[in-house]
């Protein structure tokens, strides 16, 4: 069975910066993306950030392009979302996920497995 853990989320205040955490576990590693996403009040999930396992290549939102960075540790597992230059509008759950087949990488649809979600506050 395949789990994802995200962790440090948080609240921080306009401009300041947090870091996010995604570890991927279970029998069989299947994934050859890993994605952000997130998920404000009364609004869609929207892509923030994917990057792919093998070379790390990224993929970014508009939105948070030059603010946020997506990293990977292969070893351990494990992805990563720096944020800085945080805004009230990235106040969100943010969910990471995982992508088998390299497809629909912006897209929620292209994802198979989520996390359970954290949640992330910016203050004004």
């Amino acid at each position: 069975q395949v789990q994802l853990v995200e962790s440090w989320g948080g609240l921080v205040q306009a401009g300041g910066s947090l870091i996010l955490s995604c570890t991927y576990s279970g029998h069989t590693f299947t994934s050859l993306a890993m994605g952000w996403f997130r998920q404000a009040p009364g609004k869609v999930r929207e892509f923030v950030a994917a990057i792919r396992w093998s070379d790390g290549y990224t993929f970014y939102a508009d939105s948070v392009k030059g603010r946020f960075t997506i990293s990977r540790d292969n070893a351990k597992n494990t992805v990563y979302l720096q944020m800085n230059s945080l805004k009230p509008e990235d106040t969100a759950v943010y969910y990471c996920a995982s992508n088998s087949k390299f497809l629909f990488i912006r897209n929620a649809m292209g994802y198979d497995y989520w996390g359970q979600g954290t949640q992330v506050t910016v203050s004004s």
